[in-house]
């Protein structure tokens, strides 16, 4: 089946806020190419590494329906951020080549690896999460998702449960087993995402009976979590806080992110009712990673 890239050409300033937007839209990979004969040598300490005029590609599932991006784009482009964007459909064969030569395994502060299928996993010592890139969001590039990726790497609790509340790939919550975890549940209200969670669970057989799964809607169990991430978007979020009080006892930590540095103090208060953030507050780009404890 083809796959579909969309080439948007915008600035050097802009071309890091346009790749985390398409990653948020469901974008597979994101890669830069050079928009004229702009060759870069040696950047100066602090210098962008980027091209004055750049070209980002976004690699979209032929599942996905273009115009759900054009309104995006088509006020990216009103307001002068992107000159100008199209679609283009890609082979098969073209999909195996980029997923070869983008999706590498990474690792996430001391002992936490994500290794896709076709790659040879780290040594004996790690903690290696079998992750593929599919449709739902998460396979660890985007700057919130490592964020939150790092933490658990560090301050994981062995045996406890954790509620990973907007699932998508799983990725969060098969990385809390790996690191110790007893016992994941993962909700999201995006059937797709659950079926990309159950599939890369498979692939992590040692885990998959402890990782469960529910649409939000039908989530209903008498089970307050030792730890509750939540990496979606701050409305969302905001929205969530008495939900997220209710699934947590005193004590309880709290992860949020998928949260934009400006957004920050909404955030927290919506939750401070319930939760003590620390402080100061985790950045990476322009996101952030909240983190609270329940009173």
């Amino acid at each position: 089946m083809p796959w579909i890239e969309l080439h948007s050409q915008t600035t050097a300033d802009y071309a890091d806020s346009l790749s985390d937007q398409l990653t948020l839209l469901g974008a597979l990979a994101v890669t830069f190419q050079d928009a004229g004969d702009q060759p870069i040598y040696e950047p100066t300490p602090g210098a962008q590494n980027l091209w004055p005029e750049t070209i980002v590609i976004g690699l979209f599932d032929n599942s996905l329906q273009p115009e759900s991006l054009l309104a995006y784009l088509e006020d990216q482009q009103a307001a002068g951020l992107i000159q100008s964007f199209h679609f283009k459909n890609l082979p098969d064969q073209d999909w195996e080549r980029i997923c070869l030569d983008y999706f590498k395994p990474m690792s996430f502060g001391e002992r936490l690896w994500v290794c896709p299928s076709w790659q040879t996993p780290p040594g004996p010592n790690s903690a290696t999460v079998i992750l593929d890139p599919g449709l739902a969001f998460g396979t660890g590039t985007h700057p919130t998702t490592a964020l939150c990726l790092e933490w658990l790497d560090q301050h994981i609790q062995t045996g406890a449960c954790v509620i990973d509340y907007g699932c998508g790939s799983g990725i969060l919550g098969l990385a809390a087993l790996k690191l110790g975890a007893k016992e994941v549940i993962a909700i999201d209200n995006d059937p797709q995402a659950l079926e990309a969670s159950q599939k890369n669970a498979a692939r992590n057989p040692e885990i998959a009976a402890n990782f469960r799964t529910f649409l939000s809607d039908h989530f209903n169990l008498p089970i307050l979590a030792d730890i509750l991430i939540a990496n979606i978007l701050a409305q969302p979020l905001i929205t969530l806080a008495p939900r997220f009080a209710a699934l947590t006892h005193p004590g309880s930590d709290i992860l949020l992110s998928g949260i934009l540095a400006e957004q920050a103090d909404s955030v927290m208060a919506a939750y401070r009712p319930w939760f003590d953030f620390k402080t100061p507050v985790t950045h990476r780009k322009e996101w952030i990673r909240l983190e609270g404890r329940r009173k």
